[in-house]
């Protein structure tokens, strides 16, 4: 971890993983961005975990409690299966948000005749323990190169779907040379993670699966290769619990 400016703290790409064969999974913890902070996440932002899964994978039922995820498949598909007899095809026009709750059981596979997948897997903790399980299977817009696409933020707000925490999340395509402000909300900090592409931010550079923590006061983002970006901003004094399965 590199600080780059007064306010830019930079992360390259994460070398916590697990190869499970036909599925993978990198870790990124946006806590660990900041030199001084004593915590793996960041505020209601646990982690943000990169996600493969090859053709023909189940991963088979399990359990979440206390934590909400977000799968945001940006191109392929991942087939969702719940105790609750949901049976979800989450893909580019589609958001997927467990909000585990208490407790909620699910699968995820693929079909052999599914591409190999990407996609991440954001875990938000929520503000109290225990709330009711329940489950979100939203259309989401269109993306227009060059503009942000809102796609959860807190009960209450215009996005799509909902967590249950101060977290807003938007992603963004950014052709070459295009430049975009983060959005941004007044005393709340931003993460932000390259899915694909590079961009510069603050003069400083940041490649695919590398990731930048803004602390304080907007920036622009500026494409240096065709691009993907994921940004979250984040209230980093909210009330959160850490008893997720996973994310914690």
């Amino acid at each position: 971890m590199v600080t780059q400016s007064k306010s830019l703290y930079k992360a390259p790409r994460t070398t916590v993983s697990q190869d499970q064969g036909k599925f993978r999974i990198h870790f990124n913890f946006p806590g660990r961005n900041h030199p001084d902070h004593d915590d793996h996440g960041y505020g209601p932002l646990a982690t943000v975990v990169e996600s493969f899964m090859d053709p023909d994978t189940l991963i088979g039922m399990h359990p979440h409690r206390n934590e909400e995820i977000i799968s945001w498949v940006p191109d392929g598909v991942m087939r969702h299966d719940d105790r609750q007899g949901n049976e979800l095809v989450t893909d580019p026009d589609h958001l997927l948000v467990m909000n585990a709750g208490r407790e909620f059981w699910h699968e995820e596979r693929t079909l052999a005749e599914d591409p190999p997948l990407r996609m991440l897997q954001i875990f938000v903790r929520p503000h109290s323990l225990g709330l009711e399980p329940t489950i979100q299977h939203e259309p989401i817009p269109t993306p227009v190169d060059g503009e942000w696409r809102h796609l959860f933020g807190p009960e209450g707000t215009t996005a799509p779907a909902y967590v249950r925490n101060q977290v807003h999340c938007h992603d963004v395509r950014l052709p070459e040379g295009a430049s975009v402000e983060f959005p941004t909300v007044e005393g709340w900090d931003t993460y932000f993670y390259v899915f694909d592409g590079a961009v510069a931010v603050a003069g400083t550079d940041f490649d695919r699966a590398e990731s930048g923590l803004l602390v304080s006061g907007g920036e622009t983002i500026t494409a240096t290769s065709d691009a993907v970006v994921v940004a979250f901003s984040i209230d980093p004094t909210a009330p959160v619990t850490r008893q997720g399965t996973i994310g914690r």
